[in-house]
């Protein structure tokens, strides 16, 4: 019996796709990537996914687990030797439970991210992991990818919002770790091996997540500023003066908001340009008045001490959601203007300043007028510091000509201000290379190790990360 028989008797003839239904699951979000899958297989439980484990064990077949596809390096897609099977958890999809007095959530992989965290509002809670592919992402992927967002600052990346995985593993045993318990000391805490491990160690099939009550106020506000030694020092400010009550501080250079302003004229920017744009956002449990005026007065403060130079408070939801709408936009912006040289790192917040001024100078200085577009989640350390080519050069052309080099420039500069090369995207194959000359390899000999204990024959995502 052929392996796609068996899987079909697993799963049902329906949900084994073949032929012309794979290009949807062959090429990631970037259009960077593109396989060829020997077919899809679309089981509807932990119990199926384990079954297909067994029967791809017992074939010698590799599995490539897939949730809402929106990887960015390259994570999620098989290779071009059309022998793999990719594993859609888009099935599993049931919020299984909550628990309102425990603050948790138990969730299925294949869950959408925005309808978890519609399920959690429906129960006057909140689940605030947040970003921009949350209408398509998965929290399987998320938790796989230890995904960030825009409210790291005070909540933590997915790793941090989750207490327990239900994994299959790649023997085709089930974990059932959907542990609810905020303090388990029993040894080695097997969630944390799979949380960000990007499908090569186990299957992650279900999750219990962390839920918080609903903010009583939420307010958001623009800040112009002439610099990032300013926004780091506005940073400050706002954490002395807010405390955990911030939940998010965005920082967007001039081209980056130019972008948005040249491809989407429809989208009203609240401030005029300028060198930077602070986006702060503030979670108060206290009321709206009371949100409203110590936010004006943290503003006030920066005004006068010639932090900022303007600034916008957002007097309703309407306008919050603008203001996220430009900071969310920027990514589409830059692929309306042509493919670029992505770098999703992070630095110490105290070195942003230093490695962004040291880093473009030396960019230039390699490829004179080259265009930054630098955004990102000040607060946490993680810039999107991403390369567009020079005015007039085709984009094709100038990734084909510097890529290896500017990757290399950056990377370098990151090191050496004590940064990481990956901080919410994850390794894939687009950093897999780099990461051997980024990484300790102390640190690659114990992942390598984990790998070969909990994968011995290699058969989870394999040539990615690793």
């Amino acid at each position: 019996m052929t392996l796609e028989r068996q899987l079909a008797e697993i799963v049902g003839n329906a949900q084994v796709l073949a032929g012309g239904d794979l290009p949807a699951y062959e090429v990631d979000w970037r259009k960077r990537y593109r396989g060829r899958a020997r077919c899809v297989v679309r089981p509807g439980s932990t119990a199926e996914v384990a079954a297909v484990v067994l029967a791809c064990l017992e074939a010698g077949v590799a599995l490539v687990p897939q949730g809402g596809n929106t990887s960015l390096v390259g994570a999620s897609v098989p290779d071009s030797s059309g022998t793999q099977v990719l594993l859609s958890l888009a099935r599993l999809n049931q919020v299984r439970g909550v628990d309102i007095a425990n603050l948790t959530m138990t969730v299925e992989a294949g869950c959408v991210l925005q309808a978890i965290q519609e399920a959690a509002a429906a129960q006057g809670l909140l689940f605030p992991l947040s970003l921009a592919a949350e209408g398509s992402c998965t929290i399987g992927g998320n938790l796989a990818t230890n995904a960030g967002g825009t409210q790291v600052l005070r909540f933590g990346n997915a790793r941090e919002l989750c207490l327990g995985l239900e994994v299959v593993t790649a023997s085709g045993e089930i974990w059932h770790g959907l542990s609810g318990l905020r303090k388990d000391n029993t040894g080695y805490d097997l969630r944390d091996l799979f949380v960000g491990s990007e499908g090569t160690l186990g299957i992650i099939t279900a999750a219990t997540l962390k839920l918080y009550p609903q903010p009583a106020a939420v307010t958001t506000a623009m800040a112009a500023l002439q610099s990032l030694d300013d926004a780091v020092a506005l940073l400050s400010l706002a954490q002395a003066r807010l405390g955990s009550g911030l939940t998010g501080f965005e920082v967007m250079n001039d081209f980056s908001l130019g972008l948005v302003r040249k491809h989407y004229p429809q989208l009203a920017q609240p401030l005029a340009g300028a060198p930077w744009t602070a986006l702060l956002e503030q979670s108060d449990s206290e009321g709206e008045a009371t949100a409203t005026r110590r936010f004006e007065s943290l503003l006030e403060a920066a005004l006068e001490r010639g932090l900022i130079t303007d600034a916008a408070v957002a007097s309703n939801l309407e306008q919050a959601h603008t203001m996220w709408h430009l900071r969310e936009s920027i990514p589409l912006a830059q692929s309306e203007e042509g493919l670029n040289i992505k770098h999703d790192i992070s630095v110490p917040v105290s070195a942003i300043p230093s490695f962004v001024a040291s880093t473009d100078a030396a960019l230039q200085r390699m490829v004179p007028g080259l265009r930054m577009v630098d955004f990102g989640h000040l607060g946490d350390g993680n810039l999107h510091y991403n390369v567009q080519a020079p005015e007039g050069v085709p984009a094709a052309d100038f990734l084909r000509e510097h890529e290896k080099a500017i990757n290399a420039l950056v990377y370098e500069a990151v090191m050496a201000h004590g940064g990481s090369i990956s901080a919410e995207h994850g390794i894939g194959l687009l950093k897999r290379d780099a990461l051997v000359t980024h990484k300790s390899p102390v640190a690659l000999g114990l992942m390598r190790a984990i790998k070969q204990a909990l994968d011995p024959r290699g058969l989870f995502n394999p040539g990615r990360l690793l």
